[in-house]
């Protein structure tokens, strides 16, 4: 299945994900998921939908990773596999303003885990792109930042802020790796400039849940949400869906536009509007 999954060009990140899903089906039916009928897969969809209750990101994941092991790799083409389809949903995602963004951010004590989600945020970088940050990736000239490889492996340039170049520059002077702007701390004591890799995802995401909840704010933030509010903050400030998208990342501009929804600023002209209708409304 690797094997099919890296002619076939998915990310490591995708691979991993999919290798995931075929393994948490043949732990609930403790056997090879070769032995698995079409009827025991119909019920392990049943059951993630209506016992477990997995939201439909990770229902769409459980789909893919299965569908792409039993339709490529064991050559079954079970009319099952297209007739299942994840729950349809609208939800829009949760924005912090800039006034809570500066104060979770604030709230990071550690050099690394504020210099990295300041970046995240700075330039509206997925976790996994901005963990991943090189030293050559940073073009103070052109004051740009090159995400490389970010999600269905494509490469884009940002937008790098002057305050974000000075904060970057601040932290890898304490440590000066060749490579890595986030160097993990190596387990044998040595200097940051030797580690091997990246701090890791989890750890920085942990981090942020630690200064959300220590900020006081009451909202589900994850590190996701400095990438929505990005997003929502230069929309607000007059940015073009266009530009945004551009920056994102985004292939479609579907994507982008639920940004629209979560932009009070959008709305004034209808709002002034409806307060006009409603206004000589007798009580």
């Amino acid at each position: 299945m690797i094997e099919d999954m890296q002619l076939h060009g998915l990310s490591a990140n995708t691979q991993e994900a999919y290798v995931r899903a075929v393994k948490q089906l043949a732990e609930y039916y403790d056997r090879s998921p070769e032995q698995i009928t079409e009827e025991e897969l119909r019920q392990y969809f049943l059951y993630l939908k209506n016992e477990k209750g997995v939201s439909r990101s990770t229902m769409t994941v459980a789909l893919c990773g299965i569908k792409f092991f039993y339709q490529h790799t064991l050559k079954r083409q079970w009319s099952l596999l297209a007739f299942v389809r994840p729950a349809h949903e609208q939800k829009l995602p949760v924005v912090l303003s800039v006034e809570e963004v500066h104060q979770v951010l604030s709230c990071l004590r550690k050099p690394y885990y504020r210099a990295c989600l300041c970046t995240i945020y700075a330039c509206g970088l997925r976790l996994n792109e901005g963990v991943h940050l090189q030293v050559p990736d940073i073009d103070s000239s052109r004051m740009l930042v090159h995400v490389r490889q970010g999600k269905g492996g494509k490469d884009r340039y940002v937008p790098l802020p002057e305050r974000t170049l000075t904060i970057l520059r601040a932290y890898w002077r304490t440590h000066r790796h060749p490579k890595w702007l986030f160097p993990v701390t190596p387990d044998n004591g040595q200097p940051l400039a030797t580690a091997e890799a990246p701090i890791s995802t989890g750890v920085v995401a942990q981090a942020f849940r630690a200064a959300v909840r220590a900020s006081g704010i009451q909202k589900n933030a994850t590190v996701h949400t400095l990438r929505h509010s990005f997003a929502t903050h230069l929309l607000e400030a007059g940015v073009s869906l266009q530009q945004i998208q551009a920056w994102l990342g985004h292939s479609s501009p579907r994507t982008t536009a639920v940004y629209a929804h979560l932009t009070p600023a959008t709305e004034q002209p209808a709002l002034a509007a409806l307060e006009q209708l409603m206004g000589d409304l007798a009580w």
